[in-house]
């Protein structure tokens, strides 16, 4: 931590070696960013390289006090936010982000009853404006807290709450206006909200 706020204080002087060190640092874990809101490899490489070119520009903007991870999540959520408002682009496959919806060991009736679920969430989530798909994002997928989120995002931590709030009520609303069929798990289509993790209100 030390040597990060080393590298920061170098950056902000003009450094770009240091620089270069916090990009080696970040370039992982902004990508996975990029790549789950827009869900394309070579869109998430090029958010992931615009956010970095934001970042260096903006550097003067830098508040010590706030953790430099969550300055830099902020920059490339609201770069994908715009971009996901300028086109309406395919979400990633949820084997991708759900690991606990996926098992290689499934039998293969398990496989295709899991895999609807995915579609079904993926159909849900396609549906949601894109600061309402971030937020989801961030929480179910990430587990960040409504702090990190609040950091990540720039909003409040109320607001935060009120954006997943409404995600959900919006999610209940598509649903209700879907066909009542039973799934194959013999459960209503409503329970798709439970890869959402719909009533985890903890942090």
């Amino acid at each position: 931590m030390d040597e990060e706020r080393a590298w920061i204080r170098r950056a902000m002087a003009g450094d770009r070696e240091a620089f270069a060190h916090l990009v080696e640092a970040y370039q992982t874990p902004v990508y996975n960013l990029a790549y789950r809101m827009l869900g394309d490899p070579a869109e998430a490489e090029d958010a992931a390289q615009e956010t970095f070119l934001r970042a260096y520009t903006r550097l003067n903007t830098y508040r010590p006090e706030r953790k430099f991870s969550s300055w830099l999540l902020a920059i490339a959520s609201h770069y994908c936010i715009d971009r996901l408002r300028r086109r309406r682009l395919q979400w990633p496959s949820l084997d991708e982000v759900t690991p606990c919806l996926a098992s290689g060991d499934d039998q293969p009736e398990e496989a295709a009853i899991k895999q609807e679920r995915r579609d079904e969430v993926q159909a849900l989530l396609d549906e949601l404006p894109a600061p309402y798909r971030a937020t989801v994002i961030l929480r179910y997928w990430y587990d960040l807290s409504y702090r990190e989120i609040a950091e990540a995002m720039g909003i409040t931590e109320g607001a935060v709450k009120s954006r997943l709030h409404r995600a959900r009520r919006m999610l209940a609303q598509q649903l209700m206006a879907s066909p009542s069929e039973e799934s194959a798990l013999g459960a209503p289509r409503g329970a798709a909200c439970c890869a959402l993790g719909e009533g985890g209100e903890g942090r």
